[in-house]
């Protein structure tokens, strides 16, 4: 693990690109195409072989620490720009991270690095950061994959949406945005439903078959993701209905996916074209994000629900965002007044032994303990951790390993728990 400066100078020199990604894959042969930087699609539109494989074994253990901040390497974007001044954000660094209690013992806070796969980390203390790091070689230009943060952010479109009244209401069906709903499972499915996780559609996240049939996750994974032939909405459109809609929690990416259609029609542009008017560009972000994007320029739509990247601080920032109720810098409202409440209205998990992680969801967020705290939380250890009692802010960007334990995710918990009842020394 390498600890690189934060937010002064002092970026070590790190490995980068698509070179760099195939010499590590050592158990698959990659063709002599990736020895230079591809594009994303070739002129005939398909996607090249070797940047396929990059796409298969992005979030590989022996990769994953290097690809999660070099995604745009190996996929068609959606760049969404910043301008205008900077949302500054204080710091008083503290002399070190806070212990914490897990699995019986106590721990040094910097044990918690390693422990669980960080990439960065950064503490915020009622607007002030307080702590701030790199590792990996990784440094303040880096720009991290959000993936299901990604669907906290949409929520946050959705609400300026809504606000602008481009969205009626979040009780209109979604079909009434985009007809092609019609006759399918996600008939009948309000934009609430949608942001609950509770369209009812019968979807399936994981990958492999069922019934001798691909499962949804396993055609995005093929389709989508690995060979962009397809958009990343149009896999579920075929999916019978499992239950009523709003009568049954299923995690779903299928579901935000259905959500940025919406607002892609409701907004008449692209999600990446108003997020930057409405969102980014008035909240001073520090620099650019981008959205992968799941199909070429023309064709591709952003993958809202698993796809945005950004800095670790502009990160922050959306967390602070929240934690100051929809107010940005100057006192700005970008959220409109009552949604982030809205969001963090959390309809708690019925007792299941099964359940491995949270206690409840709200729109597009979970909660993942017994305090008011939430969270945006993205596939291998991403996580936006808002306590609005402590009036904390914790960053989190990991590499987890594919097959990470539950453990791993309950550690980090205990960690950001110790975190918002910390007093930092100076």
């Amino acid at each position: 693990m390498h600890a690189a400066g934060c937010g002064q100078g002092g970026q070590t020199r790190r490995l980068r690109g698509i070179v760099a990604v195939s010499a590590l894959i050592a158990t698959t042969a990659v063709p002599a195409a990736a020895q230079t930087p591809p594009a994303a699609y070739t002129d005939d539109g398909q996607v090249p072989s070797a940047v396929q494989q990059l796409r298969r074994h992005r979030v590989d253990a022996t990769l994953n620490a290097l690809t999660f901040r070099n995604m745009d390497e190996i996929f068609d974007t959606r760049v969404v720009p910043r301008s205008g001044p900077v949302w500054a954000l204080p710091r008083r660094d503290a002399a070190a991270l806070p212990g914490y209690s897990f699995g019986g013992e106590r721990r040094a806070g910097e044990a918690f690095i390693d422990r669980t796969f960080t990439n960065a980390l950064l503490i915020m203390k009622d607007g002030r950061i307080v702590f701030e790091r790199h590792y990996n070689n990784g440094g303040d230009g880096d720009h991290y994959i959000a993936y299901s943060m990604s669907k906290t952010i949409t929520a946050m479109l959705v609400g300026i949406a809504l606000d602008k009244r481009l969205i009626r209401s979040i009780d209109d069906l979604a079909s009434a945005y985009v007809p092609e709903l019609k006759n399918t499972a996600y008939d009948g499915v309000t934009i609430r439903q949608l942001l609950q996780m509770r369209s009812g559609a019968d979807v399936r996240e994981s990958r492999g078959t069922v019934d001798g049939r691909k499962t949804e996750g396993q055609r995005v994974f093929d389709d989508v993701v690995v060979a962009g032939r397809m958009r990343f909405a149009e896999v579920a459109l075929g999916a019978p209905r499992a239950a009523p809609p709003g009568s049954r929690f299923n995690y779903s990416t299928f579901d935000t996916a259905m959500l940025g259609w919406v607002l892609e029609r409701a907004t008449r542009q692209p999600v990446a074209t108003f997020m930057t008017t409405w969102l980014w560009e008035p909240a001073g972000m520090e620099s650019y994000g981008y959205f992968l994007a799941d199909g070429p320029p023309g064709v591709g739509r952003e993958m809202n629900g698993m796809g945005f990247n950004a800095t670790l601080r502009d990160y922050a920032r959306l967390g602070q965002l929240m934690l100051s109720k929809g107010i940005g810098p100057g006192g700005r409202r970008i959220l409109p007044a009552g949604w982030v409440e809205q969001m963090t209205t959390i309809i708690p998990f019925a007792p299941d032994a099964s359940r491995t992680f949270g206690t409840g969801y709200g729109l597009q967020l979970w909660r993942l303990d017994d305090s008011t705290a939430y969270a945006a939380v993205g596939q291998q250890g991403q996580y936006i951790y808002v306590d609005p009692e402590t009036r904390t802010v914790v960053v989190k960007l990991s590499y987890y390993p594919p097959d990470a334990g539950p453990e791993v995710a309950a550690e980090a918990v205990a960690f950001f728990r110790a975190a918002a009842q910390w007093t930092p020394a100076p």
